[in-house]
């Protein structure tokens, strides 16, 4: 396999423009079975909880009015039974009171004490019927609550798949529609896609990018609160998406423009670096780990933000440590593990399943780094061969191998976004939001910004990720990756393993702490 030695050119933009199809298939497949299909019935489930929920909590409300009526009328048959114990008793020592009188007052008594003993069993019965309907009440409200979470997973797995499948739809179109309009006598020769003189330029496409990730940032706000409301199935004005929507698009076209400089590279000339610390070094590969040594501080200041904060705040933690007196603040942890901290009855529910989409996730960026390499690895090997059984029918050669490898690095990807924010959704669903929560006056706006901010700029990284993984994929299928191309698998995998890393930390500390 070599890159470059067959003419692709020709083939460039109606293999975009397939790859384009897929994904806009696969998202209103995803988007029609999930949020449509699937979404109508968990919906439909969840109406029926909620009228359980309220049917049940009605009959709570009367049995706890027939309890306190029920006490009430026990306790005035104890005063009742009390003021005829002691007539008796003082009948009983005045030695003037004659034996029929005494009779008449202890009967007078013992009917009292009847009537009490009867009207304690009464309320005794009353209360169990009103601890048993609490029991059923609290059940009937976790049915709801799963009801509901059950139909946040699938509407907001189907609308994440449909906007994503959109966006690589965008992108792969374009990055293949600014490829099909390259100049022929541009960096190629009539022998192949990329002439043996094509190298790396001076690029604009950072520039672009950079543009982009302003216009993104500048419509944040109106974009986390509209998102918010759609994870949460409110009602919201999908024009403040625009702003950052337009973000997004500018970040594609300098990713696609990147895509144009770089597909032609078959990896001769790579420039080199002239001064330390990155003498004899690709320029391209300094450039990474300048990017990434910038991302380091900016993610350490999440960090340290995030651990200052979390030592301060009474937390659950903080209680059993006896350093503050009760719950003030919750932490996405206290929804999201067992046994986290409760605050006027939210948070403290956290199970297997609230833990899982996370931990799911880091086992997946944990997978797809080891993918990234196999995906380099089998792009050096000179002498690769095929395996044997199952993965050799998918890997039949050693450029479907590579391209394989990445379209799996990718899928991890991908997965690790639905997850998110299928897991968003059910934090916002359950109170954890920026600002006041439940009504009640508990803040855990500085905890819940900590937190959507940092996994928020993560799962970013992610999805710039996925688009530069998605034309690796391409190139990959069509002018293909060998030892001498096969740097841009390598600078690719250094960020994603960062990505990786990045995760590693952030899940124990946001998660589990």
């Amino acid at each position: 396999m070599s890159g470059g030695e067959a003419d692709v050119k020709n083939s460039i933009w109606m293999r975009a423009v397939l790859y384009g199809g897929v994904f806009l298939a696969v998202g209103i497949l995803a988007f029609a079975t999930m949020s449509v299909g699937v979404a109508n019935v968990k919906q439909a489930e969840w109406d029926e909880e909620k009228l359980n929920y309220e049917r049940v909590t009605e009959q709570y409300t009367e049995a706890t009015a027939d309890y306190t009526q029920a006490n009430e009328t026990y306790n005035q048959a104890s005063e009742t039974y009390n003021q005829a114990n002691a007539t008796y008793n003082e009948a009983a020592n005045d030695s003037n009171t004659t034996s029929e009188q005494l009779e008449l007052l202890e009967a007078d008594k013992n009917e009292a004490k009847e009537i009490k003993l009867q009207l304690e069993a009464d309320k005794d019965e009353k209360k169990e019927i009103k601890l048993q309907l609490a029991d059923d009440k609290y059940d009937a409200k976790m049915d709801k609550v799963d009801a509901h979470l059950s139909y946040l997973t699938w509407r907001t797995a189907g609308i994440t798949i449909l906007l994503m499948c959109v966006t690589y739809m965008a992108f792969i179109g374009l990055g293949g529609f600014m490829n099909s309009i390259y100049p022929e006598d541009h960096g190629h020769d009539d022998h192949g896609y990329g002439g043996d003189d094509h190298e790396h330029h001076g690029s604009g496409s950072p520039i672009v990018f950079s543009l982009g990730v302003l216009l993104f940032l500048m419509g944040f706000p109106m974009f986390s609160n509209t998102l918010s409301n759609l994870l949460s199935g409110v009602d919201a004005n999908l024009g403040d998406l625009g702003l950052s929507m337009l973000g997004l698009t500018v970040i594609t076209a300098g990713v696609a423009n990147w895509w144009r400089e770089d597909l032609p590279f078959i990896g001769n000339h790579e420039q080199i670096a002239t001064s330390d610390p990155f003498q004899g070094q690709h320029i391209r590969k300094a450039g990474i780990w300048v990017f990434i040594m910038s991302e380091v501080m900016v993610f350490a200041t999440f960090f340290s933000s995030y651990l200052r904060m979390r030592t301060e705040w009474c937390t659950e933690w903080q209680v059993r440590a006896e350093n503050c007196g009760e719950i003030n603040v919750l932490t996405a942890s206290d929804f999201l593990r067992p046994n986290g901290g409760e605050l006027n009855g939210v948070g403290g529910h956290g199970d297997f399943m609230t833990i899982l989409p996370g931990a799911v996730n880091t086992f997946a960026l944990i997978i797809s780094s080891y993918t990234i390499v196999l995906a380099l690895k089998t792009a050096k090997q000179k002498d690769w061969q095929a395996p044997s059984g199952l993965m050799g029918k998918l890997m039949p050669d050693q450029k479907s191998a590579v391209r394989n490898y990445l379209i799996a690095t990718f899928l991890l990807g991908s997965m690790f976004i639905v997850l998110k924010l299928v897991e968003w959704s059910h934090l916002v669903a359950e109170g954890f939001s920026i600002g006041v929560q439940n009504g009640a006056g508990d803040f855990t706006g500085q905890a819940a910004s900590i937190f959507y901010i940092s996994t928020g700029a993560h799962g970013v990284h992610v999805f710039v990720g996925l688009l530069v993984m998605l034309y690796l994929i391409f190139k990959a299928d069509t002018v293909g990756y060998d030892e001498r191309n096969a740097q841009g698998i390598e600078y690719f995998g250094l960020y994603w393993h960062f990505v990786d890393l990045a995760w590693v930390v952030i899940f124990p500390a946001f998660y589990l702490y």
